[in-house]
C-alpha cells in the first residue's frame, strides 16, 4: 500500500481486525455480544469464540497470513510471541488451514523462562496466554508474508498474572467500579463504563547504525558508558523543535505510515532538546490498548530505523551531558456517557463533580507518592530523575494558577470564582487574538495537571507504561472508594444533601493531603528542603524506591482491589530487583572488558609515541614541554588502577539478599564506574584523534 498516494483515512488501520471488519463479516448477535464485552465490560460469551476466530482467520489469510502468534508482555517489560501455522495435513497428503475459538482463547508459552519473581521454578513450565478482547487483533508484515498478532494476558498455571496486560485489565474494572458510586451520587446511572484513558509521549535518540556497531557499550547496555562532551551540545536549544533532517523525517514518515495501519493514533513528531533527539506521540485511547500500541509504538521505531542506516535508542540516558528520555504518560477517565470526567469545563468552581474527581487523585498522589516513584523505579530512569532535565524523584502535583485558586477558595471556606481564561494580545496586527489559558504549565512537575489530564513526567522512555497505569488506576480506584463511602453515608441517600458533605469532604481533603500541591521550580534546591519540611518523599535511586512494594498499605490496596495479590506483588518487586541488579552487573563488566581491552590499549600506544617524540626531540636539542606526557602518563596509571578497583568491588557483591546487593550495586559499584569512565573521558581530551577507538559523542550526536 503506497503511502504517498493512499490517503490516511484509507491507511488508518487498514491491517486491524476492527469493529467496522467486525461488523461486515461476524453474525450480528454475534457481533453485539462481543461490543457488550469490549464497551460495557461484560462477560465474553465463550460460545462466539468459534465464529469470531474463522473469521479473524479468514480475513489474515486474506492479507498473505500464514502464521497467528498470541503476542503477550512478560515482566520484563519487552514485547513477546509465540508463532503457530495455521496449516494442519489432512491425512492425503494435503493440508487445511484452521483456527478454533480454542486456539483463539488460549495458547501455552513456558511459563518459566520469563522472570517471575518465584511463581513459576524452571521445572514449572505451563503457562497460558489468554486472548484479550478488548485489544483489536492486528496483521504484522513482514517482506516474505504476514503474521495474525493476537493480544493477549499471560498467566501461570495457578492462575496468578505473569504479565504487564493482566494488572491493567484488573485496575480498569477496578476504577470503572469506584467512578460508578460516584457518578451515582450525581444521579447519573446510565452505566456507560469509566475507563482510564493514556497518551504516552515517547522519546527517543537515532544515531548512524555504524556507530551503534563501533560502540560495544550501546550494544549492550542500550548507553554509552564512556564519552567526554562535545564542544557544542544543546546549550544553544537550536535542536528543539528544530527543522527534521531528511533521512530522519524519512524514517519518521515510514513509521507513522506502519503505525496507522495498525491502528496506532499517533499525532506528533518533532526534534527534541538534546540533538539527535525525537519525540513521537498519539492521541489518547483507552488504557489497555494505550498500553498495546505503546509497545508497538517501540518495536516500530527500532525496526524501521534499521532500514534507515540508523539506530534507535531507547535508554533514558544514553549520553551524559544532554538532556536523557521520558515517557510522559498522559492519563484521565471518562465514559462514552459523561466525557471526560477530568475536564474542569470554564467554571471550574461549580463544577462540583470535577472537583471531587480532582481532589480524589490530590488525595489518591499524595497518599500513594512512595508506589508512584516505586513504578518508574530502574537502573536507567536513576541517570534521569532529578537531574536538570526531568521531574525530581519528589513526587508532587502542579495544579496551575486556576484550579490551585479554586481549591484554596474551598479550603478557606467555599469557592465563588475561577480565574477567566483570557486573551492574548501580541501587539502585531496581522496576528489574531489568541485565546490565553487561564494558568501556565510546568515542566519541571511529575505529575501534573495540563486543561483536561494529569501528565505523570517521570515515567522512563524505555518502560511499559502499564505500571504506571495500574497504579494511577488503582491509587484512584482506592481515593474515589474512600470519597463515595463518606458521602454515602454523610448523605444517606438524600441528594439534598450532597452540597454541604461534599463541601466538608474536599476540605477535609485539602487539609490532610495540599502539601503535595506544589506549582513552583521542582528543579531547585530549595523545593527539595521544603518537600523534606512538607514531609514528602524523596527515593532518590531504585534501591530506595522499590522496597514500598513491600509495605502493608500497598499490598492491602492492591489485594483489596483484586489487582495484584500479594504474591504477585511480591514477585514485581524481586524481579525489578533482580533486573536493576543484572543491568549494573553487565553495565559494570563492560566498562572492564571497554577500558581494558579498547581505551587502555590506544592510552598506551599515544602515550609510548609522545615518549619517543620527546626523546627524539631531546635527543637533537630541542627543548620539549612533557607536560601532555606527564598528564596522559598519569591519567594511564588512574586508570589502570580504577578498572582493578571496579573489578575488585564487582567481585565481592553477595547475592544471597536481592536488597542487599541492589544497595551494594547502587553504593558500590555505580560509584566505582563512574571513577573509570573520568579517566577515560579526561583521556579523550588527549589521545590523538587517529588513535581515539570509539566514535565520539560529537560524531553519533550531530551526523545524521
Amino acid at each position: 500500500m503506497n503511502f504517498i498516494d493512499t490517503p490516511t483515512q484509507e491507511l488508518f488501520c487498514a491491517n486491524v481486525f476492527s469493529k467496522a471488519v467486525m461488523k461486515d463479516r461476524l453474525p450480528k448477535p454475534v457481533f453485539k455480544s462481543l461490543m457488550a464485552t469490549i464497551e460495557s465490560g461484560a462477560k465474553l460469551d465463550p460460545s462466539v469464540a468459534d465464529i469470531v476466530a474463522s473469521a479473524m482467520k479468514d480475513w489474515a489469510i486474506e492479507k498473505g497470513a500464514t502464521h497467528y502468534a498470541h503476542v503477550f508482555y512478560p515482566l520484563t517489560g519487552a514485547t513477546a510471541e509465540k508463532h503457530d501455522s495455521f496449516l494442519t495435513p489432512n491425512g492425503d497428503g494435503g493440508a487445511v488451514a484452521e483456527f478454533s475459538g480454542s486456539q483463539l482463547i488460549q495458547g501455552e508459552p513456558d511459563g518459566s523462562s520469563f522472570p517471575t519473581g518465584g511463581i513459576r521454578q524452571t521445572f514449572e513450565a505451563r503457562g497460558y496466554t489468554i486472548w484479550d478482547i478488548t485489544s483489536p487483533a492486528y496483521i504484522l508484515e513482514n517482506p516474505n508474508g504476514t503474521t495474525l498478532c493476537i493480544p493477549t494476558a499471560f498467566v501461570s498455571w495457578t492462575g496468578e498474572a505473569l504479565d504487564k496486560k493482566t494488572p491493567v485489565l484488573r485496575s480498569m474494572q477496578a476504577l470503572n467500579e469506584q467512578a460508578q458510586r460516584i457518578l451515582k451520587l450525581f444521579g447519573k446511572t446510565d452505566g456507560a463504563m469509566v475507563s482510564s484513558t493514556a497518551g504516552p509521549e515517547q522519546e527517543y535518540f537515532l544515531i548512524d547504525r555504524n556507530f551503534y556497531f563501533s560502540r560495544p557499550d550501546i550494544l549492550t547496555c542500550g548507553r554509552t558508558l564512556f564519552g567526554a562532551a562535545p564542544p557544542k551540545g544543546q546549550e544553544f536549544d537550536d535542536h528543539y523543535f528544530g527543522a527534521i533532517p531528511d533521512r530522519v523525517l524519512a524514517f519518521m514518515l515510514e513509521v507513522e505510515r506502519e503505525l496507522f495501519k495498525l491502528g496506532v493514533p499517533v499525532k506528533t513528531r518533532h526534534n527534541e532538546v538534546a540533538p539527535g533527539q525525537y519525540e513521537i506521540a498519539p492521541l489518547f485511547e483507552f488504557a489497555n490498548v494505550a498500553t498495546d500500541h505503546q509497545q508497538l509504538i517501540m518495536t516500530m521505531l527500532k525496526k524501521v530505523a534499521e532500514k534507515y542506516g540508523m539506530t534507535c535508542l531507547m535508554h533514558e540516558k544514553p549520553f551524559a551531558g544532554v538532556n536523557g528520555s521520558g515517557k510522559h504518560v498522559n492519563w484521565s477517565m471518562g465514559s462514552a456517557s459523561q466525557g471526560n470526567l477530568l475536564d474542569p469545563g470554564d467554571t471550574p468552581h461549580e463544577n462540583a463533580q470535577f472537583l471531587l474527581i480532582c481532589a480524589a487523585v490530590i488525595r489518591a498522589v499524595h497518599k500513594y507518592q512512595g508506589l508512584l516513584r516505586a513504578v518508574v523505579a530502574s537502573a536507567s530512569n536513576d541517570h534521569r530523575l532529578g537531574a536538570n532535565e526531568a521531574p525530581p524523584a519528589i513526587i508532587s502535583i502542579f495544579l496551575g494558577d486556576q484550579l490551585t485558586d479554586v481549591f484554596e477558595q474551598i479550603k478557606a471556606g467555599g469557592a465563588s470564582s475561577s480565574i477567566p481564561k483570557g486573551t492574548l494580545e501580541v501587539g502585531v496586527d496581522v496576528l489574531p487574538p489568541l485565546p490565553k489559558d487561564a494558568g501556565d504549565r510546568n515542566r519541571t512537575s511529575p505529575f501534573a495537571f495540563t486543561g483536561n489530564r494529569f501528565e505523570f513526567r517521570a515515567v522512563g522512555s524505555n518502560m511499559s507504561i502499564s505500571g504506571p497505569l495500574v497504579a494511577m488506576n488503582t491509587i484512584v480506584a482506592e481515593s474515589l472508594d474512600y470519597c463515595a463511602s463518606v458521602l454515602e453515608i454523610e448523605t444517606g441517600g438524600d441528594s439534598e444533601k450532597l452540597n454541604a458533605a461534599l463541601q466538608k469532604l474536599l476540605v477535609q481533603i485539602m487539609k490532610e493531603h495540599g502539601s503535595i500541591i506544589f506549582n513552583g521550580d521542582g528543579y531547585s534546591e530549595e523545593w527539595h528542603k521544603e518537600a523534606a519540611e512538607r514531609g514528602l518523599l524523596n527515593h532518590k535511586t531504585t534501591p530506595d524506591a522499590l522496597p514500598v512494594l513491600e509495605t502493608k498499605e500497598v499490598q492491602e490496596l492492591f489485594e483489596r482491589y483484586g489487582v495484584l495479590s500479594e504474591r504477585e506483588l511480591e514477585s514485581r518487586l524481586d524481579t525489578y530487583l533482580e533486573q536493576y541488579c543484572l543491568s549494573v552487573k553487565v553495565e559494570s563488566k563492560m566498562t572492564i572488558e571497554m577500558a581494558r581491552t579498547i581505551i587502555f590499549p590506544a592510552a598506551i600506544r599515544y602515550q609510548n609515541q609522545l615518549a619517543s617524540t620527546c626523546a627524539n626531540l631531546k635527543f637533537v636539542g630541542y627543548e620539549f614541554d612533557t607536560h601532555t606526557l606527564d598528564k596522559v602518563t598519569e591519567l594511564v596509571k588512574a586508570l589502570q588502577d580504577s578498572i582493578s578497583d571496579l573489578e575488585a568491588i564487582t567481585s565481592s557483591v553477595n547475592s544471597s539478599n536481592a536488597h542487599e546487593a541492589a544497595v551494594y550495586y547502587c553504593n558500590k559499584v555505580i560509584p566505582a564506574m563512574n571513577d573509570v569512565r573520568k579517566y577515560v573521558d579526561e583521556l579523550e581530551g588527549y589521545v590523538a584523534d587517529d588513535l581515539w577507538p570509539l566514535p565520539t559523542y560529537q560524531e553519533m550526536l550531530f551526523i545524521r
